[in-house]
């Protein structure tokens, strides 16, 4: 069973500005853009913009996984020890799970 970034999802303070920045500066293809999300298409992974929070500080990044089969995953992960603080829950028409990685970050599972 394989897992694959799908998503950097970076936590942002001004998001006009950063979709600037990375759309205008950087040059990188914009897929959309709004107020509570944005996306650049980046070969497979895709670059998400989202406004920072008290729980998400400017700044810093999510990264979010992708797998075929999430539920299989999942339980692969919890018996390799992975903590997870999320089970698999549908949400956005996807199953999504949250999980810490070794130097405790939040990171996302989605299928």
């Amino acid at each position: 069973m394989t897992v694959k970034l799908g998503y950097a999802i970076h936590f942002v303070a001004d998001m006009d500005r950063a979709v600037s920045f990375y759309r205008d500066t950087l040059g990188l293809t914009l897929k959309f853009a709004s107020p509570g999300w944005s996306e650049f298409a980046t070969g497979d992974t895709t670059l998400a913009l989202h406004p920072a929070s008290e729980q998400n500080p400017a700044g810093s990044t999510h990264l979010g996984f992708v797998a075929a089969e999430i539920d299989r995953m999942h339980r692969e992960l919890v018996g390799r020890g992975v903590t997870f603080t999320r089970a698999p829950t549908p949400e956005h028409g996807v199953k999504l799970a949250e999980f810490l990685d070794s130097e405790g970050a939040r990171c996302s599972l989605s299928g």
